[in-house]
């Protein structure tokens, strides 16, 4: 089994189509083994080592997947999101202590200013145009730069490195290696029964672990071919869904959502397509939009159950159609997924905090022992890592969530599980989207809330949607305030956030 990126790509045929995009040509196997030495060649020259860290700032498309295929095979990459600010890009490039920065030949925005700072060594990439998909030429400017030796990165070493998205504290390194990265492309692999005939539309965005790992490692691990665009656009998706001709993609929720708003002006273009199966991971999916994809689109729809610190995915719904359970994030898919104690370090049976254990799973947090000492703990011969996640096994050992742990909506003494609300408000008939979220109140400390996306041409009001929750749920569960919003406020990868939200819709105590 393959360890390292290098050997992920490493047997494919040389002429297969690997990486592409709409309406470019695709680029084989073979020219991206080549476009690896290219890079790795460029790398060294201006002193970047195989220990080295590379930030990589680039938009959306096959230059930012390639870049990321071929760096990770030669150094440390640290992809960030390109739309952070000045002082964003300054936290995470010291943070990392990133050696080097690439981004697009001629680009002068926050990313180079915050660079210049640091003085790290500014790599332009320049794209070929009349190339295929991927193709780019890597330069710097920078003079006097002792070149690095040609060593190569080995399972042990770091290949990717991400930040924890820090909603309620200061962001934490996760560093993923060789081994992490190739254990968890062959675990999703399998998960999905993906062969060198399938093809995925890229969506997700390639700062992102799922858009990084799901979409483009795995393609690659399986000797497929993947198509990546510019960033998710509804108005797109079905113009590409008809040039491409996927087999596959993946997204979250609200990106599902979306899609399914415009899919009845659509019905032509869903008609021809070839689509397997539909994947959906990174928060979770409501039964009801399930039952709508699969409904609309004739084929299976996969939800999966990811995060950084397991170098994406953990547990997966199998792909035979009518194996999939609506509202249960699946099946232990790789790692060992088991059930701890909230406070203590044993497993138990019931209830309790999400834990993993497997070659998937970071070795820790960088420079932070304390947050290491929380979320590691040796049990029954196995060092497990604690999620954070609240959730319960069924019968046939599908996992479902609860919650997250810091989610938890604590009513004077009284745990509410924004899932579970979430699950029945979805139900309701004018209900696009709804989150659940903790309101402050000066007695009971938190309080139910629900922000609400009604469906295009529906109306209910705030009583309406109340009282339908009030018949389905326990008094004490039912949103004391529900608001009802054109958009729900997302976070950059299009999740929808519970955290803050009461914040940031204005709604005090």
């Amino acid at each position: 089994m393959a360890r390292t990126i290098a050997e992920l790509i490493k047997p494919h045929p040389e002429t297969a189509p690997a990486i592409g995009a709409p309406g470019r040509e695709w680029l084989s196997y073979g020219a991206l083994r080549e476009q690896t030495e290219t890079v790795r060649a460029a790398l060294r020259r201006s002193g970047v080592g195989a220990s080295d860290r590379v930030a990589i700032v680039l938009p959306n498309g096959p230059d930012m997947a390639v870049a990321f295929i071929t760096v990770a095979q030669s150094a440390t990459t640290a992809p960030l999101n390109p739309a952070y600010k000045e002082e964003e890009f300054a936290f995470y490039l010291e943070d990392l202590k990133a050696k080097a920065i690439i981004v697009e030949a001629g680009y002068a925005g926050p990313a180079r200013s915050a660079a210049d700072k640091f003085g790290l060594t500014v790599i332009e990439l320049s794209p070929d145009a009349d190339g295929p998909a991927g193709t780019f030429a890597l330069s710097t400017a920078a003079t006097g730069i002792e070149a690095a030796p040609d060593a190569l990165p080995g399972p042990d070493d770091v290949a990717l490195i991400l930040h924890t998205s820090g909603t309620t504290s200061r962001p934490k390194i996760v560093p993923l290696l060789q081994s992490n990265v190739a254990a968890s492309a062959a675990n999703i692999q399998k998960s999905l029964q993906l062969t060198p005939d399938d093809r995925c539309l890229g969506l997700m965005p390639l700062f992102h672990i799922h858009g990084l790992i799901a979409a483009v490692t795995t393609s690659l691990a399986a000797g497929a071919s993947i198509s990546c665009t510019p960033g998710f656009d509804a108005l797109k998706f079905f113009g590409w869904l008809e040039a491409v001709d996927p087999t596959w993609y993946t997204a979250v929720p609200t990106m599902h959502q979306t899609i399914l708003a415009r899919a009845g002006r659509n019905a032509e273009v869903i008609g021809k397509a070839r689509l397997r199966f539909l994947r959906s991971s990174s928060s979770s999916l409501p039964g009801a939009v399930m039952k709508k994809l699969l409904d609309t689109f004739g084929a299976p729809v996969v939800e999966a159950y990811g995060m950084t610190e397991a170098t994406h995915q953990m547990c997966c719904n199998p792909i035979e159609p009518g194996k999939q359970k609506p509202g249960a994030v699946g099946l232990a898919a790789g790692p060992e997924v088991a059930i701890a104690h909230e406070a203590e370090d044993h497993l138990i049976d019931g209830t309790g905090e999400v834990v993993i254990s497997g070659p998937n799973v970071t070795p820790g947090y960088e420079g932070n022992p304390d947050a290491n000492a929380k979320s590691f703990f040796e049990a029954d011969g196995k060092r497990w890592f604690r999620t954070g996640d609240q959730g319960v096994f069924d019968e046939d050992r599908y996992l479902t969530l609860t919650g997250r742990l810091k989610e938890i909506i604590n009513r004077g003494g009284e745990k509410i599980s924004p899932l579970e609300v979430d699950g029945i408000l979805s139900d309701h008939p004018a209900v696009a989207q709804v989150v659940t979220f903790a309101l402050p109140h000066e007695k009971l400390g938190e309080e139910v809330a629900a922000a609400v996306v009604l469906k295009e041409g529906e109306t209910a009001d705030e009583r309406a949607i109340r009282d339908f929750a009030a018949e389905r749920l326990a008094p004490f569960k039912v949103p004391r305030k529900v608001v009802i919003l054109d958009e729900i406020p997302k976070g950059a990868t299009g999740k929808l956030q519970r955290i803050g939200l009461a914040e940031k819709l204005g709604l005090g105590a």
